[in-house]
Parts: C-alpha cells; structure tokens; sequence
C-alpha cells in the first residue's frame, strides 16, 4: 500500500486521518504544519500527501506551490483536505499543484478512492 504523509496542525483530523489510512493498510508519516511538511517530503519521498490549508507559518496552498515546483518533489501526488470548501479555495489549490481537493470532514470512501485516484 501507500506512505502517505499527512500536513495537519490539528491533532484530530492528524488521528482521524491517521486511523483511516492505517486500517486500510497503508503507511503513514505526519507533519505538524507546512514547512515541517515541505522538508518531511524532500526527505522520505511519501507516496502521496494530504495536505491541510490553514496552518500556522507557511499554510496549505504555500507548501502546495514550493513541493510542486520542486524537481525532487514535483511527482508526488497532493490532496488538499481542508474546511475551506469554497470554489475559489479549490481552484487556486488545483492552480498550485494539488491533484485532488476534498473538504473536512472527509469520507472514508472518498478519501481512499481518491488516493488510488492519484497514485494510478
């Protein structure tokens, strides 16, 4: 299955997520805000990201941009999973380089359907 590397400053949907990904077999590693994340990435190469918006420092849509842009990062696949549900919220992370775009709180089908979705 996948490692999937979770950027989430809340403790909650970190576990939530956490629990969900587990259960279906794969991999996880977390990072507790966006730069954490950027430099999680770099170093244990995750097979895919979820990636939360607002976090404190460099946020969601920030870290989207610098991985996506990076050549030793730009083939990870991202999923932004965020509260902020709004359409201009979802364009602008599709325009920084997520792949998928989900809103909290996530559905355990849809989040796993679109992993596979990402990876394939």
């Amino acid at each position: 299955m996948a490692r999937v590397l979770i950027v989430d400053d809340s403790p909650t949907e970190t576990h939530k997520l956490t629990t969900i990904l587990e259960k279906n077999g794969h991999a996880v590693i977390t990072a507790p805000n966006g730069e954490n994340g950027v430099d999680v990435a770099r170093e244990q190469r995750p097979d895919v990201i979820l990636m939360d918006i607002v976090m404190p420092g460099l946020n969601g849509f920030q870290a989207t941009r610098q991985l996506s842009k990076n050549g030793e990062t730009s083939g990870i696949p991202i999923v932004i999973v965020t509260t902020k549900d709004q359409d201009t919220d979802r364009v602008w992370g599709m325009r920084q380089g997520a792949r998928a775009y989900l809103t909290k709180p996530v559905d355990e089908s849809k989040l796993l359907g679109t992993i596979e979705e990402v990876l394939a």
